[in-house]
């Protein structure tokens, strides 16, 4: 499972397979076919909402899929940043509360996972099913519980993968030698107490949902595995094993940069204490490691990626089109769109700025000049990346989104307050 998962992570393909010509098993709902979706999003606007907060990612966007969607669907594009992905799902609360009609939404599609996804899902405020109809869903492995599981929950065709990701660590190869680096939250500790002020992590919270990962992370090692917690909410289990987390960061804090007294919000804060050399990790869930900064300036070429020898959180991202989206068609053209081999390829590519990793099953794809071309890819994710294989080994799923809410809530009564 993990090797099946990293290879949908990180090899792509810049071709359009012949398994593309096929048909989806059945018309997305309201629709009499695919052709009747592509009628009817001629001459439409999607509005995109999705997080604002990367420039790299917006500037994708803009510029790979808005001239595409214009240029062969007539579509116009319409990225509608929002600080965090709560805001979209507030608009479309208010919305249904407000009565709005199911074809007057303002929001056409989300960038979206997690508890957001699970909030209007369970105010059945998502049109669907629909991710398995598009025709480009052929190349997504939804028997993966890694896609069809979101945040422990069940997709049920109510959301369409766009790409992946997995929690790993930035370090900075000419301050700290490779056998020098901690491999797991024990030595860590070891590490921050020999190290005073040389590290510190995001704030678990909204918008520092990698400061909850990272938290996450840990109950995992101290509790002896990732396995039990998988499935609903176990309190038990989290009862059991929280004073333990709570104890071990409260431990670190005298040691932390600024002695804990304050965290970074975000990763951009934190990758630019490590960049100005106030501390000496930063985190990443991108594919290409360290790679994309490097490329832009904001990190030494120096920089580099590695990750721990096991619980690194790794998922995939989501799009979903709300009940009352006005313009479905296009929404619809936009999900199936974004899962191309060639704009799934670009996406891959330092270079390009976004980072992350596959939302398709490249082995779904199966033209040979395909299969040379993911070959290549595995060696064009820039000096920056981790070793593949290390993020293969260390690789486990997230959690019900439950964890999330008790997570940040607990460290901020329990760390943030002591």
């Amino acid at each position: 499972m993990r090797f099946k998962m990293w290879l949908t992570v990180i090899v792509f393909s810049l071709f359009t397979s012949v398994a593309l010509a096929q048909e989806p098993v059945s018309a997305p709902p309201g629709f009499a076919s695919w052709e009747d979706v592509l009628a009817q999003a001629n001459g439409q606007t999607v509005n995109w909402y999705m997080y604002g907060g990367s420039d790299a990612i917006n500037g994708f966007v803009d510029n790979f899929y808005g001239p595409l969607l214009a240029a062969e669907y007539g579509i116009t594009l319409n990225r509608v940043p929002v600080a965090d992905t709560v805001d979209a799902v507030n608009q479309v609360l208010s919305e249904a509360e407000a009565g709005v009609a199911e074809s007057a939404g303002a929001v056409d599609m989300i960038w979206i996972n997690g508890e957001n996804f699970y909030t209007l899902r369970q105010a059945n405020l998502l049109y669907g099913p629909w991710a398995q109809t598009i025709p480009n869903s052929i190349l997504v492995d939804w028997e993966n519980p890694a896609i069809n599981l979101d945040f422990g929950r069940p997709v049920d065709g109510y959301e369409s993968p766009w790409s992946s990701a997995q929690f790993h660590f930035i370090y900075d190869s000419a301050r700290i030698a490779e056998e020098d680096l901690p491999r797991n939250f024990a030595e860590l500790t070891a590490w921050i107490q020999a190290n005073p002020g040389r590290f510190t992590y995001i704030a678990p919270g909204p918008g520092g949902y990698m400061g909850t990962r990272f938290v996450k992370q840990i109950f995992f090692e101290i509790s002896g595995g990732h396995d039990q917690w998988l499935g609903d909410f176990n309190s038990v289990l989290y009862e059991e094993w929280a004073p333990q987390v709570w104890n071990m960061l409260n431990e670190w804090t005298p040691n932390l940069w600024r002695q804990g007294e304050t965290y970074p919000a975000n990763e951009n804060e934190l990758r630019d204490l490590f960049a100005n050399g106030e501390v000496d990790f930063a985190f990443t869930q991108d594919i290409s490691g360290a790679s994309v900064y490097i490329n832009d300036g904001r990190l030494p070429e120096t920089a580099r990626a590695f990750a721990f020898t096991d619980n690194m959180i790794g998922d995939f991202n989501y799009v979903a089109i709300p009940f009352n989206a006005a313009h479905k068609a296009a929404a619809l053209v936009l999900a199936n769109l974004i899962l191309r081999p060639d704009l799934q390829a670009a996406h891959v590519l330092p270079e390009n700025g976004f980072g992350l990793g596959f939302g398709i099953d490249v082995s779904r794809v199966t033209e040979e000049p395909d299969r040379l071309v993911l070959e290549a890819a595995a060696a064009n994710l820039g000096i920056g990346a981790a070793d593949p294989a290390e993020l293969a080994a260390a690789l486990v799923s997230d959690l019900a989104a439950e964890y999330q809410t008790r997570v940040e809530a607990d460290w901020e009564a329990n760390v943030l307050r002591q």
